[in-house]
């Protein structure tokens, strides 16, 4: 405490503030320093006089910001404090962290209510509409039939998936995503106080937004002091011939029949979702990724792990380095996917998840000066662009496209701008996880990033039958593995392969998070019987790397030292 409140080149003094500003917004400010000392503590802020400095300079700014509405109807020229563009995720998150801190906020959105195009998201953006929440009620309908396939094992005579009826299932989720957007406008968002408008904006130099309304199609100008764009991404297609006939995780959630066949194309996460998803639901599934091995980044074992699993465990019909050159519609409706290598096959739908690119189109971002990478606006640690007055989270920043990421960065950046705060947004060790079955849960380094950042590593691993998959005697398996920091003993890297991996790893990622060491792991008494007990049982690991490279044992390293 004595180091922070030490005086710094450059730091405003409480006499200084008193004299230059209004005794009353002086005390206020003030006030919010000693809530950001206390802050910083909370998160975990280094207490030096550079951070230190650098809060009080934020907190300055967030109080001048915060007394805007006030001051607006003094004279100040800014209609808002804070305008956002796009209620998505992050948005809908800085909005309401914002209006909490005292800013004016409005929130811009196209569509309150869900539906298909051109929009597809509405308030909630993505994830609730198109994405995370849709798809994850997919997946649980799916993997029914699985559920039932072992009740014969448990004693059950005569069980039967029977039929999926689409038309139910997609009436029950749209009322569920109804519901939703009404939550997010008229409770999380109306009682923060912050104003929706149903609209789309563009910028209109640095501090000004021209707000084109949904409804009348007419445009309306405002003011703000900051301006957030959190507008989100966009299902890329490649442009190939016939390519308009094929749909993305848009449309598959508004689709009016299900198909009986279908390729889906890409080998990412989405893919692979949707790939299990419609083969549980028991639609004919033919996976093409252009690619040796899918899951690109994740960890190696992993992905060759879930390989096997899905050519074990599913009717899907993986084909590898394949990729389709055109799609063809046929007079009954059918397409045919001709691949690069000449092979063709017809089915009822061809679904693209080959990435997405920021939803930058229309943001007349030239107006303010502000820099695009491509589809995408790069931002500095607290969600920053290159100008100043105007901020982005979530997809379009082309940081970690993930909902909760999306909700950390909003969060940032309205407590460092209107809340006093030193808050930069933390991108290390974040959790996350493939729902696909089995589900993949991961945090920190794969084996093959660790291994190149910290050089000298333990690796543990069990590959076992859990006891669900084993009574009925199903072949399916489970993968753990845990990757430590020789140096340190610290946990780096957690990955598993799972049912309900997603759920488990949700705990394990505050651990890693927080610096749990592997003597922290095996410290804790395990929860008998269960597949997540083997986390804190492994104690010998199943090889190591030294100096980067990979060994079987230390007696090699040994060898060689002694060589």
């Amino acid at each position: 405490w004595k180091t922070m409140m030490r005086p710094a080149r450059g730091l405003v003094t409480s006499s200084h503030f008193l004299r230059h500003h209004h005794t009353s917004r002086a005390m206020k400010v003030m006030s919010s320093l000693l809530l950001t000392a206390a802050s910083a503590a909370a998160f975990q802020v280094r207490p030096t006089a550079k951070t230190y400095l650098r809060a009080m300079n934020r907190v300055a700014s967030s109080a001048s910001a915060s007394s805007l509405s006030a001051e607006a109807s003094n004279g100040e020229s800014y209609d808002y404090d804070l305008v956002v563009i796009g209620g998505g995720s992050g948005g809908v998150r800085a909005s309401r962290i914002a209006a909490g801190h005292g800013a004016k906020v409005a929130l811009l959105e196209s569509k309150l209510k869900h539906g298909v195009s051109p929009y597809f998201a509405a308030i909630g953006g993505t994830c609730v509409n198109v994405g995370c929440v849709p798809k994850k009620l997919m997946v649980f309908a799916s993997r029914y039939p699985g559920e039932i396939g072992e009740m014969a094992g448990y004693g059950w005579e005569g069980a039967t998936p029977g039929e999926f009826n689409w038309d139910t299932f997609m009436a029950a989720k749209n009322e569920e995503i109804t519901r939703l957007n009404n939550v997010y406008s008229n409770v999380i968002l109306k009682n923060a106080g912050v104003e929706i408008i149903e609209a789309t904006g563009s910028l209109d130099g640095p501090n000004a937004v021209n707000m084109h309304i949904t409804e009348t199609g007419e445009t309306k100008k405002v003011t703000a002091k900051k301006i957030l764009i959190g507008v989100g991404g966009w299902p890329f297609k490649p442009s190939i011939p016939g390519i308009e006939h094929a749909i993305t995780s848009n449309e598959i959630f508004y689709l009016k029949e299900q198909p009986k066949s279908m390729v889906v194309v890409g080998g990412g996460f989405i893919a692979l979702e949707f790939a299990t998803i419609m083969d549980g639901l028991g639609t004919d599934v033919k996976l093409m990724y252009r690619g040796d091995l899918f899951l690109r980044g994740f960890d190696q074992d992993m992905r060759e792990h879930l390989k096997e699993e899905m050519t074990n465990n599913s009717n899907i019909d993986l084909q590898f380095n394949t990729d389709p050159k055109e799609i063809i519609k046929n007079d009954d409706g059918s397409l045919t996917v001709v691949t690069s290598n000449g092979d063709s096959v017809t089915v009822d739908a061809v679904m693209y998840a080959t990435g997405r690119k920021g939803k930058i189109e229309g943001l007349n971002l030239e107006s303010a000066g502000v820099e695009n990478s491509g589809s995408f606006i790069p931002v500095n640690e607290y969600s920053e662009t290159n100008v100043p007055s105007v901020y982005a989270v979530g997809d379009i920043t082309n940081r970690i496209a993930l909902t909760p990421v999306a909700l950390m960065e909003g969060h940032c950046m309205a407590d460092t701008v209107f809340g006093g705060m030193d808050r930069p947004s933390d991108h290390e060790y974040v959790a996350a996880t493939v729902f696909t079955t089995p589900e993949i849960g991961t945090v920190g380094y794969t084996e093959e990033q660790a291994a190149e950042k910290f050089g000298d590593l333990d690796v543990y691993k069990s590959r076992f039958r859990p006891m669900k998959h084993s009574f009925p005697k199903s072949e399916m398996y489970t993968l753990f593995k845990i990757i430590v920091d020789a140096a340190s003993d610290r946990v780096v890297g957690v990955h598993i392969a799972t049912d309900g991996a997603g759920e488990m790893m949700q705990g394990i990622g505050i651990a890693v998070k927080m610096g749990a060491t592997k003597k922290d792991f095996d410290n804790t008494i395990g929860i008998h019987p269960t597949s997540a007990e083997e986390l804190v049982t492994m104690r010998t690991p199943s090889y190591y790397y030294r100096g980067g490279k990979k060994v079987d044992s230390l007696e090699e390293v040994k060898e060689a030292v002694a060589a």
